[in-house]
């Protein structure tokens, strides 16, 4: 991952990292509404979020716990990984293994990574029929045996707590002095000159 950023570095001058990751604007929304274009869409919104939830996070900002009881935003950020890497296990229909998901990469690779999984999740979902949602299933597969949940408890689940956890790094953030920019609109999913 790093090579490759490397590479496009020196390839395109002047093209800096926050070009390269997606979700600095929220991408068009699709010409109909499908019950896979509509969790896309979802999807997208997620992205967005995290993007904005993100940038410009300094150490002390990672290093964050707002009590002793409480994640870092760090952690916090490992979790959020883990809850995407289960959506885009469901949407390419492989289980589910868990794992300490991002505790040993940086930051930056944490969040490219993180950004990278939310646009393929996208992407698969707006490319698949609508009844295709039925195939992708939560399923976890543990030691003790396979549990397996419908596409719906993805929306309830691991979407919806996904997007929970960006609104915690949020307010950490501003709690540690780093508030988000306040240019970014997320109502219309762009960026305010």
């Amino acid at each position: 991952m790093k090579l490759l950023s490397v590479i496009i570095l020196l390839i395109l001058p002047g093209f800096t990292m926050a070009q390269q990751l997606p979700y600095y604007e929220i991408p068009d929304y699709p010409e109909t509404y499908t019950a896979t274009s509509v969790v896309a869409r979802m999807v997208d919104g997620l992205g967005f979020r995290y993007y904005w939830a993100t940038e410009g996070l300094r150490e002390e900002d990672l290093n964050f716990r707002p009590s002793p009881e409480a994640r870092t935003t760090d952690e916090t950020l490992n979790h959020i990984l883990g809850l995407v890497e289960v959506i885009a296990n469901s949407v390419n229909e492989v289980p589910s293994t868990g794992g300490n998901t991002g505790v040993n990469m940086s930051f930056d690779e944490k969040r490219a990574l993180t950004l990278q999984k939310i646009s393929e999740i996208s992407a698969i979902l707006k490319n698949s029929e609508p009844g295709k949602l039925e195939d992708f299933n939560i399923v976890f597969e543990r030691s003790t045996g396979t549990t397996e949940y419908p596409f719906w408890n993805q929306v309830n689940g691991p979407i919806a707590d996904a997007l929970w956890h960006v609104g915690q790094v949020v307010t950490f953030r501003r709690t540690s002095g780093n508030p988000i920019s306040s240019n970014v609109s997320f109502l219309s999913g762009k960026v305010r000159d």
